[in-house]
């Protein structure tokens, strides 16, 4: 780290604007990583200090009051090194970086669809409790109600590494509130998480395996609408991959926006063939592959969600929409390091 802080403080540092941003976003995580252990150690330091006060000649109470404070401590202190155990879990090679979240919603119409927007209001809530930065880089609305698809950048420390466990099928169960006879459904909406790779990391795309569409980016009507064709889509024949951009007014912007998109999917979908190999030649680890549903949330006829890959479960489903995803991701970081996968599926819930 301080190495990095010398580098920073060089004449010419931000010459090279690409390399001082990837330095300072490492600079930045690792300092984050030296104030977590400094928040330990001074914990620990806090709670002997006042045990050893405590246990001195002292009215008695004085001293339930300081043995008290030490219990407090002592809770706290526990949290703190639970979350540093939690924080040594993200040791993949891209964990620390940006994430980059597509939302699609399933076959279902107006259901999946307002599905789709409560995993997108989920994923926002729990991104403004950590302090990071959505940004919305390309949404296409749904018909009547809710979204088709939305892709957004989702900037912080480690937000791959604690989103990359959100990828997958998530399937809803709840009296529709579309359906005029109130009326159980059940929604399916896949979830698509890649990290935000930097240019410098080598993904070649060949430029005879891409086609390029300019279209006019859509809006509600107003003052606000954008009338040149400045949305791009990219289409990779190879993988079969589509990338919309449209967040910006600048076609070759929103070009860039894509292709950083499309080259972080490739990477993605690299390491996921990557992990199917290990997992076929580790038979004690489970396939966990995008395309099988992993949780289930159910508001009818009684409150839980549970992922199926883990057996992770919470009874208030309110608060998990409402952001509260650190426990599942525990229990998915857990599950990769001990091979340890829950044997259930969604039938039992």
């Amino acid at each position: 780290m301080e190495e990095l802080t010398d580098l920073s403080t060089q004449e010419g540092f931000w010459s090279d604007n690409r390399r001082a941003k990837g330095l300072t976003q490492e600079k930045g995580r690792l300092e984050a990583e030296v104030t977590g252990f400094d928040d330990l150690d001074r914990a620990y330091s806090d709670a002997t200090t006042l045990y050893e006060m405590a246990g001195e000649e002292a009215p008695g109470g004085a001293q339930d009051a300081a043995m008290t404070e030490v219990s407090d401590l002592v809770v706290d202190l526990g949290k703190k090194f639970e979350q540093a155990e939690f924080q040594k879990m993200l040791s993949g090679e891209q964990d620390a970086t940006n994430a980059i979240v597509t939302i699609n919603a399933g076959a279902g119409g107006t259901e999946s669809q307002d599905w789709a927007q409560i995993l997108f209001r989920m994923y926002q809530r729990w991104a403004q409790a950590k302090g990071f930065r959505c940004d919305i880089m390309d949404v296409l609305p749904g018909e009547e109600a809710g979204l088709k698809n939305v892709t957004m950048t989702i900037n912080g420390p480690y937000a791959y590494g604690l989103l990359k466990s959100e990828a997958g099928v998530h399937r809803l169960v709840r009296i529709s509130p579309f359906d005029s006879n109130a009326r159980r459904h059940t929604s399916f909406t896949s979830v698509y998480v890649s990290p935000e790779i930097d240019d410098d990391f080598e993904v070649v795309i060949n430029p005879a395996d891409l086609r390029v569409d300019v279209y006019r980016s859509g809006g509600k009507g107003g003052q606000g609408v954008n009338t040149t064709d400045s949305a791009v889509r990219l289409t990779h024949f190879p993988s079969g991959l589509v990338v919309t951009c449209q967040q910006e007014r600048s076609q070759i912007k929103n070009k860039d926006l894509a292709m950083k998109v499309l080259r972080s999917r490739l990477y993605e979908r690299h390491m996921e063939e990557e992990a199917k190999k290990q997992a076929s030649i580790e038979d004690s680890k489970r396939d966990i592959s995008w395309g099988n549903q992993i949780r289930s949330y159910v508001l009818h006829p009684y409150k839980m969600v549970k992922d199926h890959r883990t057996g992770f479960q919470v009874g208030n489903a309110e608060k998990t929409l409402d952001g509260e995803l650190e426990g599942f991701q525990k229990a998915y970081l857990t599950a990769k390091i001990t091979g340890e996968w829950a044997r259930g599926g969604a039938d039992d819930v």
